[in-house]
């Protein structure tokens, strides 16, 4: 199949699939009954929590320069790479993940940075951004522990199943023993697989960018704006529930759920997390005792200001970039 056939396909099947979430999600709300909600909002909370994102934005992209190499082409300022980031959120709006070769591109024309030394920071700050998400799913589960319990709950008896546990243990334990082995064995058997290289490769990677993070001129900043970004996250979302009256009572413990099931819908392989990121929060707000309407409708506000955001932000940042790079002459050979 022609390579360009199958992004096609790829980026169709996954706007389809994000666009019927979306509608199953939406289709019973009356357009009204979402400007009733905009209107009351306060919109001073709201606006608050874009300027905190954008703060995030440049976080990110200062970030992302102490990983870039100062013999790697010209030297990558806050700014070149905050425009950089800004243009793939933008990008990512149209085919999910483009986004992380589009900012690539952007400092290879700007500044002529390599794209392999590129891509291999931005691998390295993903897989760092995945420990710090399951790290956030960990804490909110230590905050609200009791309603992951009860979700649980609702799904098995968990009674029943930790007595079954108890009385077949030995029979766990073999069965556990057994599927490592099992595990050990296709790896040691399938080592020259694609698959399996991989799987490899990326741990290989990941465990190697940590070990390079101490090599930085300055890891503690690494380290600390990674946290910092998270708080961002938190923060974006807790400002925009202060805003919506049917929110506004959810406490810190509950915002941070509401945020980890928010980052874990925009994971998901659609454009801009449309649909699973609304499906995900609704969800959750539900099990806080908010009007599911109130939890869809403050999914969708949330979601459509940083949409708008990232519009707005992305389209200027790419302005900036493509003057930028038209005032660089190419090198002659």
């Amino acid at each position: 199949m022609n390579k360009r056939l199958k992004q096609i396909i790829q980026v169709s099947v996954s706007l389809a699939l994000a666009g019927w979430i979306f509608w199953f999600l939406y289709k019973d709300i009356a357009l009204e009954e979402l400007l009733v909600q905009i209107r009351s909002s306060n919109w001073f909370w709201i606006g608050f929590s874009l300027a905190i994102s954008l703060l995030g934005f440049w976080i990110r992209g200062w970030r992302w320069t102490l990983l870039i190499r100062e013999d790697e082409g010209k030297k990558v300022s806050s700014g070149d790479a905050y425009h950089a980031v800004m243009a793939g959120y933008l990008a990512n709006l149209v085919v999910p993940r483009a986004g992380e070769v589009a900012r690539c591109g952007v400092l290879v024309r700007t500044n002529g940075v390599s794209m392999g030394h590129l891509i291999g920071t931005v691998i390295l700050e993903r897989s760092i951004d995945l420990l710090f998400l399951v790290g956030t799913i960990f804490l909110a589960f230590v905050v609200e522990r009791e309603l992951f319990l009860n979700l649980a709950g609702q799904l098995v008896d968990l009674d029943s199943l930790g007595a079954k546990l108890i009385d077949n243990l030995p029979l766990f334990l073999t069965i556990a023993l057994i599927l490592v082995v099992f595990f050990w064995i296709v790896f040691r058997r399938f080592r020259q697989h694609s698959l399996i290289q991989k799987i490899q490769q990326f741990t290989r990677e990941l465990i190697g960018g940590i070990k390079r993070i101490g090599e930085l001129d300055n890891p503690a900043g690494f380290w600390l704006s990674s946290v910092f970004i998270w708080i961002i996250y938190f923060l974006t979302m807790y400002t925009v529930s202060l805003g919506i009256q049917s929110t506004a009572n959810l406490s810190l413990g509950e915002v941070l759920l509401v945020m980890v099931m928010g980052s874990i819908g925009m994971v998901a392989p659609v454009q801009g997390g449309i649909g699973t990121f609304h499906a995900l929060v609704a969800f959750i707000l539900i099990q806080f005792g908010v009007a599911e309407e109130d939890g869809k409708i403050f999914a969708a506000i949330i979601h459509g200001t940083q949409v708008l955001l990232i519009l707005v932000g992305g389209l200027v940042s790419w302005a900036i970039v493509m003057k930028k790079a038209a005032w660089i002459k190419p090198a002659k050979p």
